[in-house]
């Protein structure tokens, strides 16, 4: 998996395609995609249209994609999962991730909700049990390793100890404001990549970007502060996903370059903020917190 990833939630296809195709262009290989974001297929056609023409090859580029909440009944795995690569246009997907640890009542509606416009959940299947789904499809040899998203570290223990095939990824709301440190150290003991998601704060309040020991550093090494909080990222041995409709802010988001050790120490000992922006990890429900001053 490399480290610089490109996020695909873009909501409408055709600059979802045209984003893609200038991440390709840029040299991004790794591309972070989902049922849930409806738009695999417009994915797809920029992979396509960069096989073809042969300036990509599709054994240099990472495909990851999600399962989404109302399809975690195992029998409905496969079905989603083959749906996605339909749409992607590709034969296997490199790391097949579960959405969220939480189900929802399985069927077409993406955010079933009752009379009162609460989700509905489904109870009827544990996460082990989809887990288990998902190793089949290793098994099968379509999906080349499986993994999880907006987990917390004790349902990942869970998972972990009871894996017959061990969780390849873990993708996580993490940035200096939310290092993650603990989680980091036990995906490194079992041989885990933390995917990094929001590394830039998603431009939320406190801003990131505005920190003055981030806007310093970029100051000194001659980058900027989202190219300062990128590299912190891929340093500390994470994996990361940005996203972008923007060329130039696309371009800028892959040209990274290494930081000095002590700015690296600096990050860690002299941002003493901790917040976290994507409430997702208590509901399953994706979306970040509006907050007021």
């Amino acid at each position: 998996m490399p480290a610089a990833g490109f996020g695909t939630l873009i909501p409408d296809p055709v600059a979802t395609r045209q984003a893609v195709t200038a991440a390709l262009e840029v040299g991004f290989r790794h591309f972070d995609c989902a049922e849930r974001y409806r738009n695999e297929e417009a994915i797809g056609d920029a992979f396509q249209a960069a096989f073809q023409a042969g300036t990509v090859r599709r054994e240099d580029v990472f495909v990851t994609t999600k399962l989404w909440n109302t399809n975690h009944r195992p029998e409905r795995v496969k079905p989603a999962f083959d749906a996605s690569r339909r749409r992607l246009k590709v034969d296997t997907v490199d790391c097949y991730i579960i959405h969220t640890p939480f189900a929802f009542r399985p069927g077409d509606d993406q955010d079933p909700r009752d009379a009162d416009g609460k989700v509905v959940y489904d109870s009827g299947v544990t996460l082990g049990e989809t887990w288990q789904a998902l190793e089949r499809l290793v098994d099968e040899g379509h999906a080349k390793s499986i993994g999880l998203s907006d987990i917390t570290l004790e349902k990942l223990r869970e998972i972990v100890a009871g894996a017959r095939i061990k969780p390849s990824a873990v993708q996580v709301e993490s940035h200096p404001y939310l290092p993650e440190w603990e989680l980091l150290d036990f995906c490194r003991e079992h041989g885990i990549v933390l995917l990094a998601f929001a590394p830039l704060g998603h431009g939320m309040d406190p801003n990131l970007l505005e920190d003055p020991v981030i806007t310093a550093i970029a100051q000194r090494v001659g980058k900027t502060p989202a190219q300062v909080a990128l590299a912190w990222a891929a340093q500390r041995g994470t994996a990361f996903l940005t996203t972008s409709t923007k060329p130039e802010r696309i371009r800028g988001n892959f040209d990274i370059s290494t930081l000095p050790e002590d700015a690296m120490q600096q990050i860690r000992d002299g941002i003493t903020t901790n917040i976290r922006f994507n409430s997702v990890v208590t509901t399953g429900v994706p979306g970040f917190i509006p907050r007021v001053r």
